[in-house]
């Protein structure tokens, strides 16, 4: 089997697993997309993970583990590196806008060219800094993989305007009651879900803040 068949089996069983039903030409732009990001990692190391089928769980499936909680129609993606979680989500869910923000050339230009290559008219590539980013823009959902900690990521996303908004702060482990107390400014619901990968065996967890 080609590694692009196999890459589709995979994708295709954990998708199965998960309840997500998407469409073929969806499949196949998920394909496409692993594809893509195999190529350009070889000359611009956009990921440590290189294997086709680890790919699949560790950064496809992973991503698209917060489908179920994602909330409103514009949806901001800090420190997205090569498009994770945006880009997958950004197939899966087209009725949403996806903003993809990093501050990372290399990164960018990768992101430009699979947003464009996968003809996702629903995601919004963004070259800034997180800490330095001025949005011009409501969100209802902010979402970051694994790029700081829970208290960090309130720092920066306080100033955002809108309500009611949500944090959705994927982390391996998961984090301790010390961790999650006093944080600044006070969430009206905070809960810690176990995120169930197919094919990963490492822990995944999600941390949802919710402000009223």
């Amino acid at each position: 089997m080609s590694d692009r068949g196999a890459v589709r089996t995979r994708l295709t069983a954990g998708l199965e697993r998960m309840g997500i039903a998407l469409s073929g030409d969806r499949t196949d732009a998920m394909v496409r997309y692993l594809l893509l990001l195999q190529r350009w990692n070889r000359a611009y190391n956009l990921t440590a993970v290189r294997a086709p089928l680890e790919i699949v769980s560790k950064h496809l499936l992973d991503s698209l583990s917060v489908l179920p909680y994602l909330y409103g129609d514009r949806l901001l993606d800090l420190g997205t590196g090569p498009g994770l979680p945006g880009i997958p989500l950004a197939i899966a869910a087209p009725e949403r806008t996806f903003y993809l923000l990093d501050s990372n050339g290399k990164k960018v230009r990768f992101l430009r060219q699979a947003v464009m290559e996968l003809g996702l008219a629903n995601a919004v590539v963004i070259q800034a800094r997180m800490e330095a980013y001025l949005p011009g823009r409501e969100f209802a959902t902010i979402a970051s993989r694994a790029v700081a900690s829970v208290s960090d990521l309130l720092d920066l996303t306080a100033r955002l305007p809108a309500r009611p908004v949500r944090l959705l702060a994927m982390q391996g482990r998961r984090p301790t009651g010390t961790e999650l107390q006093g944080l600044e400014p006070s969430p009206s619901v905070l809960n810690v879900h176990l995120l169930e990968v197919p094919f990963l065996d490492a822990k995944r967890h999600l941390i949802e803040v919710h402000y009223d």
